[in-house]
Order: C-alpha cells, then sequence, then structure tokens
C-alpha cells in the first residue's frame, strides 16, 4: 500500500476518515481518553463534522447579566473558516445555550458547525439552514439570565476530554473525537493509512478471503 500523503488537508478529511477510524488512529499513538463518553448526538444534520476548535467556557447563573451575552457575541463574531464552535457548560440543561442566531452569526463567519456539551434550541431553522450541531438535549428556555460565556479561546473539558484552540475536532452519529494539535500528523497519517487498509481488507473479504485469513493478512479489523 501506499505510503500518506505528507499533507492531509481538512477537504481530504472530510472526504476519507470519520471519527471511528481517527479514534483507532489516537489509540495507536497512546492517546486513549481523546472522546467523550457522554451522548453529545447531532440534532440537525447527521453529516460528519471536521474543523478546528474555537472554544467557549459556559456558566449557569441565576441573577441578570449586566452585560447580557458579551462574550459569546464576541466568540461568534471571531470565528474563522472552518472553526468549529465548542461550547463547554459541564453538561448544563439550565437554558439552550445555542439556538438559530448564533448559528446564523457563526456560520457567516465561516464556521462549520458547533459542539454543545449543553441543550439547545431552534433545531428545525438550524437544520434548514444546513448546519451541523452536537449536543446533549434540547430546552425551549433562553440562555438570557440563566447562562453565559465566561471565558473563550482557553483549553475547555468535556467529560474529561481536553479541547483547546485550534486542535483538530471530528464529530459524527459514532461520537466526537478531538486531536491535539501536537499529534495532529502522525494521527492522521495513522487514521489515512487505516482507512485505506480497511478498504483492501473489505475488497478481500468480499472476494471470498475469511476475516480470519484478512486479519493476518493485513492486521486491520
Amino acid at each position: 500500500m501506499s505510503q500518506p500523503p505528507a499533507e492531509i488537508t481538512l477537504p481530504m478529511m472530510r472526504e476519507s476518515l470519520y471519527a471511528a477510524v481517527v479514534a483507532d488512529a489516537l489509540d495507536s499513538v497512546g492517546l486513549r481518553h481523546q472522546s467523550p463518553r457522554v451522548p453529545l448526538r447531532p440534532w440537525t444534520i447527521p453529516r460528519l463534522l471536521v474543523g478546528r476548535c474555537k472554544t467557549t467556557l459556559w456558566a449557569d447563573m441565576y441573577h441578570p447579566d449586566p452585560r447580557p451575552y458579551e462574550l459569546e457575541l464576541r466568540a461568534v463574531d471571531s470565528c474563522q473558516p472552518d472553526d468549529v464552535l465548542i461550547a463547554a457548560a459541564g453538561g448544563s440543561v439550565h437554558s439552550a445555550l445555542w439556538g438559530e442566531l448564533l448559528s446564523t452569526a457563526a456560520s457567516s463567519s465561516g464556521c462549520v458547525g458547533a459542539i454543545v456539551d449543553g441543550a439547545i434550541r431552534d433545531i428545525d431553522k438550524m437544520t434548514r439552514m444546513a448546519f451541523p450541531v452536537y449536543a446533549r438535549a434540547t430546552s425551549v428556555y433562553d440562555s438570557l439570565n440563566r447562562q453565559r460565556v465566561i471565558d473563550l479561546d482557553v483549553a475547555v473539558e468535556i467529560d474529561g476530554v481536553r479541547f483547546s484552540p485550534g486542535d483538530l475536532v471530528f464529530a459524527d452519529l459514532d461520537g466526537v473525537v478531538v486531536v491535539p494539535r501536537e499529534a495532529e500528523k502522525e494521527v492522521m497519517q495513522r487514521a489515512w493509512q487505516k482507512v485505506h487498509s480497511e478498504n483492501q481488507v473489505r475488497d478481500a473479504i468480499r472476494g471470498g478471503l475469511k476475516a480470519t485469513e484478512a486479519f493476518a493478512r493485513y492486521g486491520v479489523l
């Protein structure tokens, strides 16, 4: 099998890779806790989401906000092309902290989707926008005076998994996986190689080779 390309670009990742094979590649370099185990499901369109982490840290609140929406608006306005907005709210469903208007603002800056460790709303409208959003739950409540961004562009955690600004993130129906920037090149090359090895194994099994023989020959399952 030919070697993976020296540079694997985001379009190439979107074309050929997926969350599970990236998790396998992370396992192979000793990074075995890069996917939150809490359910973060696609609520709008169930397509693969790949991009760079744009992080926000959220907190619950129980008093009138003196500067409503200040940091979340700054976050969406500062999104860059291929960013994925990460909303780390500790799984809180105190309100819906993401919805149609934030999706519209973020996507206009080039953001390609959002991953929310909390609740969202405006599902139908975001679906019509074809904006991918992964989240824990839904809520009818607005975040005003209930939740707010307390920091942005900092390392955050979801279920003990760290998401740092600029890290590569994959999300699909199987789950969410984050690749630390310092390991990205090796992990992407291993994932690319495994995908193409899997293609060979699949073809061999379809051609009549038994699974045991295919694994012995290719070392991939």
